[in-house]
C-alpha cells in the first residue's frame, strides 16, 4: 500500500478542493447562456481515464500485534538452590537444550539411600522365598502344619510387595535427580533469566525464563463487527468474491513504515464476538527466518485476497468534496464538463471504489480539474487506461 499524505497535507488538500468543489457547484448552477459563454483562446487540455468495470483487488487493513506461535514458561520441576544457568539469554535453543541446574546433591544423596533400601527389600524376598521352597516338601510329608507353610507363602508376598514400594521409590528418586538438570522444553528463542544463580527456587511455582517460538510468527489482530457482517453481506450480494481456498493473505506493516517482505496466510478466526472489544479475533501466521518480527511488536496487518467483481474505480484526485457529497467532472458527448455527484466506498491503492454515479464509459477528468468549468468546453490531452491511473500519477493522497 503506497504511503498516505501526513494528516495536515491531507486537509490542506480536502480543503483545496471543497473550495474547488463549491465553486464548480456555483458555476454549474448559473444560467445556461451563461454557463456556456463563449471562451477566448483555445480550450484548455485536461487529462481523463474512461470508466470501465473490472475485477479489482481488495485490502482490508487491521492493527496487530505480535506472538510467538507456542510461548512457554520454564518453571523447575524439583525445588533447590538455583546451581547455574546453562544457556545465554535472548538466544536460540533446541528443545532438550539444558537451560537451568538446581542443585542435584540431596537429589543424589536420596536415590543412593532408596537404593540401598531397595537392595535390602529384594534380599528380604529373596529369603522369604527360599523360605517357602523349604516348608513345601515338608508340608506334603506332614512334618510342619499347614498354616506354617501359609504363613511362609504371605511374608514372601509381603516381601514381594515391600520389594516393588521401594523399588517405586528408587524410580522417583531418580526421575526427581533428572529433574535438577532444567531443559528446554521447545525450540525456540529464549527470554531473560529471572533468577539469578543462588537463589532458592520451588517446583512448579518459579518462573525461571520463558521461550518463544516465533519461526513462523502469529500476528493477532481484531475485525470490528460492523466490518465483518458488511463484508459477510456484500460477499452473498455478489459485491465481494472471497479467495477460492478460503485463506487471506496477509502482509505487514511494521512501525516505521516499511513493508514486512514476508507473506502468510490468515489461519484462524474466531467464531465469537469479543465483548470487551466489539470485534472478532483473528490470527494469520507469517514466515520469521531471520527471527526480524518480535513477539509484542505492534504493526498493521493487510488481509488480501478478496476482489469486487466488475467494480468501478476512479483515481483517488478525481473525487472532489462538495459540500456534504463527493463529485467528479466529467465530459460528456460534446465535449462539455459536466460536474457529477457521486457515491465511493474505500480506497482500493490509489484509487476509489465507487459505487454510484458513474456508468461505464464515461469519462472522467484527474488531471487538469482547476482549469475546467461546468459547461465550458475542454481538450482530452491524453486518455489514461480505462478504471486506472495516468502513469504519471502521484501517490495516493498526494497533491
Amino acid at each position: 500500500m503506497p504511503p498516505r499524505t501526513p494528516p495536515s497535507a491531507r486537509h490542506r488538500r480536502a480543503a483545496a478542493l471543497s473550495l474547488i468543489a463549491v465553486a464548480l457547484l456555483a458555476a454549474g448552477c448559473k444560467p445556461k447562456e451563461q454557463a456556456q459563454a463563449p471562451q477566448a483562446g483555445p480550450p484548455p487540455e485536461v487529462m481523463a481515464v474512461t470508466v470501465a468495470p473490472r475485477d479489482i483487488p481488495v485490502t482490508f487493513e487491521y492493527t496487530g500485534q505480535t506472538a510467538g506461535v507456542r510461548e512457554v514458561e520454564v518453571r523447575p520441576r524439583v525445588g533447590g538452590i538455583l546451581l547455574k544457568w546453562n544457556y545465554t539469554e535472548g538466544a536460540r535453543v533446541a528443545a532438550g537444550q539444558s537451560l537451568f541446574t538446581v542443585d542435584p546433591v540431596p537429589y543424589q544423596a536420596n536415590a543412593n539411600r532408596l537404593e540401598a533400601a531397595f537392595a535390602g527389600m529384594e534380599a528380604r524376598h529373596a529369603q522369604a522365598v527360599r523360605e517357602t521352597a523349604r516348608i513345601k516338601p515338608l508340608v506334603e510329608q506332614g512334618m510342619v502344619t499347614r498354616k506354617a507353610y501359609d504363613d511362609a507363602v504371605s511374608n514372601e508376598q509381603i516381601a514381594a510387595a515391600d520389594a516393588r514400594t521401594a523399588r517405586a521409590a528408587l524410580t522417583q528418586a531418580r526421575i526427581d535427580l533428572g529433574y535438577t538438570n532444567v531443559p528446554a522444553p521447545i525450540a525456540g528463542v529464549t527470554g531473560r533469566a529471572l533468577k539469578s544463580e543462588g537463589s532458592l527456587v520451588e517446583a512448579q511455582n518459579t518462573l525461571l525464563t520463558t521461550i518463544s517460538q516465533i519461526d513462523p510468527i502469529h500476528v493477532i489482530f481484531v475485525i470490528p463487527e460492523n466490518e465483518h457482517l458488511r463484508i459477510q453481506r456484500e460477499a452473498a450480494e455478489g459485491k465481494l468474491k472471497m479467495p477460492a481456498d478460503g485463506h487471506f493473505e496477509a502482509r505487514v506493516m511494521l512501525a516505521d513504515g516499511s513493508a514486512f517482505p514476508n507473506v502468510g496466510k490468515v489461519d484462524f478466526t474466531n467464531v465469537r464476538v469479543d465483548p470487551a472489544t466489539g470485534g472478532i479475533e483473528a490470527r494469520a501466521v507469517i514466515p520469521n527466518p531471520d527471527l526480524r518480527l518480535r513477539p509484542g511488536q505492534f504493526a498493521r496487518v493487510l488481509v488480501g485476497g478478496a476482489i469486487r467483481p466488475q467494480a468501478v474505480s476512479v483515481p483517488q484526485r478525481a473525487i472532489l468534496e462538495g459540500p456534504g457529497t463527493k463529485i467528479v467532472l466529467t465530459v460528456n458527448a460534446k465535449g462539455l464538463v459536466e460536474p457529477r455527484p457521486v457515491q465511493v466506498g474505500e480506497w482500493v491503492g490509489q484509487e476509489w471504489i465507487v459505487t454510484g454515479g458513474l456508468a461505464p464509459g464515461d469519462q472522467v477528468i484527474v488531471d487538469g480539474i482547476i482549469k475546467a468549468r461546468p459547461g465550458s468546453p475542454v481538450k482530452i490531452a491524453a486518455p489514461a487506461p480505462a478504471g486506472g491511473a495516468p502513469a504519471s500519477a502521484p501517490p495516493a493522497g498526494k497533491p
